[in-house]
Order: C-alpha cells, then structure tokens, then sequence
C-alpha cells in the first residue's frame, strides 16, 4: 500500500478522510497520496437546455474545472503539514463518473488503498445524495481495498484491529497473506471474531473452533484473540464488540459469512456510515 487514493467531493466527510488518510501515514510505508475529484459533464448538457432554458457553455464548465483543481491544491497544502516526511500529495482532476474516475486512478497509479467517507462522494454538481451509495459501487467495484471513514471519526492510531469471518469457511475467506502484509511488525494487536445471528458458544469455544480449521495455522505468527459473538444483528454485533474492545478498525474479508455482503447492501451501508464508530477496512 505505497500509493493511497482519496476521492474528494469537497464535503466534510471527504475531508475528514483525506485528513485520516495523511495521518494513517505515521504508521504505514505509504509513500504517495493522490486526492482525486470526479467532475463529470453530460453532453446533454451543453447541447441542451434544461428546465429553465438555459444551456451549460464551455467556458462555465472550464470554470468549474479550475475552481475544483484549486479546492484540491488548498486541501493538498493543508494536508503537507500532517502526513509523514518524504510522503508526496497529488491532485488529480478527472473528467468522469466517480467509478469510472477510481478504477481507472487505482490502474493507472498503482493505488493500493482507497480511503474514502461514508458519506458523500457525490460526482456531478448535485447535492449529496446521501449515505452509502458511491461507497457501495467503489467497494464492490475497486480491485484493491477500500477504507471507509465515518464521518465524525478522529484519527486514533491503530492498535487493535478487529476480523470479522467465519471460522467454518475459512478457506475460502480469508486473505491470511493480505493480513500479514497489513500487519505484521506494526505492534497491533489481533481480534479474530466469529459472528453468528444464533448460538451459545463462548470466547473458550471459539478458540477450540478455530483450531479445528486452517484458521488457527494461517494466522498463528499474529498471535490473535479467538471470540464468538452471538447477536441477531450481526453488523451492529460486531461493531458493538469492537467498541468494547476499544479496537480503532474492522476489518472485512471477502466472502465472509455474508459480513461483507450485508455491509455492501444498501440499508446496511446507511447504518454503517451512520453509526459505526470506527473505520471499517474491505478487504479483496
């Protein structure tokens, strides 16, 4: 992760993540952060009127182009004091969709992280369109993991870091290289949590269950703490646990006892950027 990518709308929640993602710098080996803008105009829109008889001129657009790249210099000049020495900052305006604008900088810049707000990311000059949904289309579009920051969040460093999976499927769920890549030698402490809407089984027994799988070999060298939560609402369950943990990040694996998914779903999503209290890393 030596390049992170920061989609910026120009909101508090975008800043606010733009702010975590230089002072993530401190404990990472990140060596560049690109804060990128999706400014994208229909053609519609300078060959038709809209509502009010007015057409968008080429002049109005190139406008608007600079005023955004110079939001993002001023966030950029901000931004130089807070990260570490030698981290490089770039800016990046990009002529398209917020997706297409993401995928095509993670291609094109070697991104290894996305850090974005849950909130906000809006592409065109609208108004926010609320919580969830460009967060939902990055993460199950993006190749390489995405960080997503609530929005009143304050960078804490991370000492705790929290995996929700399931134990039984663990083969197929998680990444263990991923995970060592991420922490390994960086003194974070590991809690491994198998959540299920269902049961009776404890911290005891979730330690016996992961030793029963590959779980309890992949992960041994990161000395983890096994526990079981039993919560109908799994999400709030594990988000609820992390508090108590006092963790500072969760971690979300691929095709993991639906964890993923239900986050990736709508409602879901609303819920999380509303209430979760710590970022909340997916994982690919």
């Amino acid at each position: 992760m030596k390049t992170y990518l920061v989609p910026i709308d120009f909101s508090e929640a975008a800043f606010n993540a733009a702010h975590y993602a230089a002072q993530l710098s401190h404990q990472t080996d990140v060596e560049r952060i690109i804060l990128i803008n999706a400014y994208y105009v229909s053609p519609y829109e300078s060959l038709l009127p809209n509502a009010d008889m007015m057409m968008l001129r080429e002049s109005e657009v190139e406008e608007e182009a600079g005023i955004r790249i110079g939001q993002l210099e001023t966030l950029k000049y901000t931004l130089q004091s807070r990260v570490k020495e030698g981290v490089i900052i770039q800016t990046r305006l990009h002529r398209s969709h917020l997706l297409r604008a993401v995928v095509d900088a993670v291609a094109q810049n070697n991104v290894g992280l996305v850090i974005l707000g849950s909130i906000g990311n809006s592409t065109v000059r609208e108004k926010n369109i609320g919580i969830g949904s460009h967060v939902i289309a990055i993460s199950k579009t993006c190749p390489v993991p995405v960080m997503v920051v609530p929005p009143a969040y304050k960078y804490q460093r991370i000492n705790t870091a929290l995996v929700a999976c399931d134990f039984k499927k663990v083969k197929d769920s998680v990444p263990a290289e991923a995970l060592h890549k991420l922490l390994d030698k960086r003194n974070i402490k590991l809690l491994v949590v198998h959540a299920v809407a269902k049961g009776k089984q404890g911290v005891a027994d979730a330690e016996t269950l992961a030793e029963e799988t590959a779980l309890h070999q992949m992960l041994k060298d990161l000395k983890p703490e096994y526990y079981y939560i039993n919560d109908p609402e799994i999400i709030k369950g594990v988000l609820d646990f992390a508090v108590e943990k006092g963790a500072q990040m969760v971690i979300a694996l691929p095709h993991t006892y639906s964890f993923l998914q239900s986050i990736l779903h709508n409602s879901i999503s609303q819920q999380l950027a509303a209430s979760s209290p710590v970022p909340v890393l997916l994982l690919k």
